[in-house]
């Protein structure tokens, strides 16, 4: 067995149920990195979040924001953010879900939306259900996702998905990604879990990633993380 590289989400995780940082998972990222295995951080969280994450650990991989849309690794492009989408689709929308939720619009959409450049994002406080009848009559609707990341709602262009931004790093890096331990929670793990050779899924994971995984953690979040690395790359 051979890791090239390891690819891990942020939040539930990484970080436990309250989005704090996991010690047992920086350790255990920090010994794969010592011994050569570098890893990427991919999240739908907003780039210079998930940069900032990705330095204080000491990740080298790169990394995937805003579950596709953004990619960024120092060194490359001109050290400049990649934006992998255009926001045409997302920003009709948008304007569709403020003329269809008024108030309720501003009450629930997250506050990092500003810094987003490919998607929009709203609190769990806002039901799935209304997110979804309100978008029901939007004309691009089949341009559309709409991922529950556990802690947020995101709607994303359909055209990228955290696989394929990741697949699209691994392969500019020369990363064959059979070689890839993948390691998520959420529905919107799913689809960079798919496209690598080793996909794990921590304890607290929805039990639809643990069915599509090689390995179910018996720990939960971070604790979960160092023991898929201890088994898997180290």
């Amino acid at each position: 067995m051979t890791i090239e590289a390891i690819a891990v989400d942020i939040d539930g995780t990484i970080t436990d149920d309250e989005r704090k940082i996991c010690i047992s998972a920086i350790e255990a990222l920090r010994k794969a990195e010592e011994a050569g295995i570098p890893t990427i951080i991919v999240t739908g969280n907003v780039v210079n979040y998930a940069y900032a994450t990705e330095v204080l650990i000491g990740c080298s991989g790169g990394l995937v924001a805003e579950n596709g849309g953004i990619v960024f690794k120092e060194g490359e492009n001109n050290n400049a953010v990649e934006t992998m989408v255009e926001r045409d689709f997302v920003t009709s929308a948008e304007k569709h879900l403020k003329e269809k939720l008024g108030e309720k619009f501003d009450m629930h959409a997250s506050h990092d939306n500003m810094y987003r450049l490919t998607e929009t994002v709203f609190y769990k406080t806002l039901e799935r259900k209304v997110l979804e009848d309100a978008l029901e009559d939007f004309e691009y609707l089949d341009r559309l996702e709409i991922y529950d990341s556990g802690f947020a709602l995101h709607i994303t262009d359909k055209r990228v998905n955290k696989g394929t931004s990741l697949k699209y790093l691994c392969e500019r890096n020369g990363i064959n990604m059979e070689n890839v331990m993948a390691i998520g929670d959420s529905e919107n793990d799913e689809d960079f879990l798919r496209e690598v050779g080793y996909k794990i899924a921590v304890g607290n994971a929805d039990d639809k990633l643990k069915e599509i995984s090689t390995y179910a953690c018996e720990k939960f979040y971070g604790d979960g993380v160092a023991e898929a690395i201890e088994k898997f790359a180290l």
